[in-house]
């Protein structure tokens, strides 16, 4: 029993964390109630092996019935002709992916990692003594990664030199996407490219899921992607899980890609977070257009009033993003209050919750390592989320101020922050609900 007490006291803690802080890190969100209800269903003690209708297992009746309303509401809304439901996580939707279109050897180009690209892209590296476990799809596919060329000033992929990449490479996948995306990228004009030597274009929409569901950012299955992949928790207000999706009209594709999740990289697939999807998959539909031009209205707001407090938000001459991200460079604070590790603590002292991250320049540059980085990455899907605007971006803005500009007292702002939220507690964009987004519940 003690033991219990003392994982329950920390489970509180957490909550209470989330409850009176301001949540920024952009690879997160909070789901509704009904959703939280489904993912405690007792759909997470069983197992459902196969597709909807050829189970291995008995007892999926109403498993089968709710994944096939999952797989038909992802087919509405993002507009395509596949999806599958199953993959457990945007990382293993990346994976199976990779399995379905190509073997290990082939060549893949992608994003640059300090650039923005994911692990789940990066290669792995060898070394001359010892042996290094690097990115998914190098370690564990086997693919021989090359990188297309970004360009540091707009913060996006260089077309033209990497349409030379891509012709001189000769790759077997194309891949769009990445963890730092704050445009859309050049996928029509090279997807038109890698039809030319005969790859197949995938694009990771771990970040943008749900901004391309409800139509914004940009349209990858109707701009030459063959698969968008996904993560169902960031912009995708749902549980952690993720997805396959896929538009165009090719069976053989479609089959590969269901037997890629299962039996290659799939046994049982967490039937409590398809519940969960199923549930977010119909807020979306019903509020997904609203809540997600107001991500991108907030992160723009973020962005503006960031700026004016000081801090060096990239692409300002862009509008400073098309996405829920924010990016800053902050090594103008570095002889102050430090880099991005050092004001990631500053702000988590006062409830303020970021993320430090790599710049396109920090190791090539400056040899910073992600451990203190001369960036910070910011997102507003949670904040939007639980009911904030653009007049609450200002006052995020001001507090980040007063600790990173002013070195104000963290245990002050703190107190301001907590007070700050007392009106913000609900989750919006939802169907209604007496249980607020950060309530601990606890069954006796």
């Amino acid at each position: 029993m003690e033991t219990l007490n003392e994982i329950r006291e920390n489970l509180k803690a957490h909550h209470e964390l989330f409850k009176n802080g301001i949540p920024l890190i952009a690879s997160e969100n909070v789901t509704s109630p009904q959703c939280r209800e489904a993912c405690n269903s007792d759909f997470s003690h069983r197992y459902a092996e196969g597709v909807a209708g050829q189970r291995v297992y008995a007892g999926c009746e109403y498993i089968d019935n709710i994944e096939i309303m999952a797989t038909d509401m992802s087919k509405e809304y993002f507009n395509c002709k596949f999806a599958d439901v199953r993959p457990i996580s945007g990382v293993v939707a990346n994976l199976a992916a990779y399995t379905a279109v190509s073997d290990p050897g082939d060549k893949m180009v992608c994003m640059p990692i300090p650039s923005g690209g994911h692990i789940s892209h990066a290669p792995k590296k060898g070394r001359k003594s010892g042996r290094y476990i690097g990115g998914t799809a190098g370690a564990v596919h086997g693919l021989d990664v090359h990188y297309l060329k970004f360009d540091w000033g707009e913060m996006n992929l260089d077309i033209d030199a990497s349409a030379k990449v891509i012709r001189e490479i000769e790759p077997k996948i194309v891949l769009f996407g990445g963890s730092v995306f704050l445009f859309p990228h050049p996928v029509k004009e090279l997807s038109e490219v890698a039809k030319e030597v005969g790859a197949t274009v995938l694009y990771d929409a771990a970040h943008v899921l749900g901004l391309i569901g409800s139509g914004y950012f940009q349209d990858p299955l109707r701009e030459g992607a063959d698969v968008m992949m996904g993560s169902t928790h960031k912009t995708f207000p749902g549980p952690q899980h993720g997805i396959l999706l896929s538009d165009i009209d090719n069976k053989d594709l479609h089959k590969d890609l269901t037997k890629a999740c299962f039996p290659s990289m799939l046994s049982n697939h967490h039937l409590h977070n398809v519940a969960g999807l199923a549930v977010t998959l119909a807020e979306m539909k019903e509020f997904g257009k609203e809540y997600h031009k107001q991500v991108i209205d907030n992160a723009k707001a973020l962005a503006e009033a960031l700026h004016g407090a000081g801090f060096n938000v990239l692409c300002k001459e862009k509008g400073f993003t098309e996405s829920h991200q924010v990016v800053a460079d902050i090594s103008n604070f570095k002889d102050t209050i430090g880099l991005g590790g050092d004001i990631e603590e500053a702000l988590e002292k006062a409830g303020i919750i970021i993320n430090r991250n790599l710049l396109p320049w920090d190791i090539s540059k400056y040899k910073r390592s992600y451990k203190n980085p001369g960036g910070i990455r910011l997102g507003t899907s949670e904040l939007t989320r639980i009911g904030m605007k653009e007049e609450e971006m200002k006052q995020v803005a001001e507090f980040m101020k007063e600790i990173v500009v002013d070195q104000k007292d963290a245990k002050v702002v703190k107190e301001k922050v907590k007070k700050f939220r007392d009106d913000f507690q609900k989750v919006h964009y939802a169907f209604p609900a007496e249980t607020s987004g950060y309530e601990y519940i606890k069954f006796d």
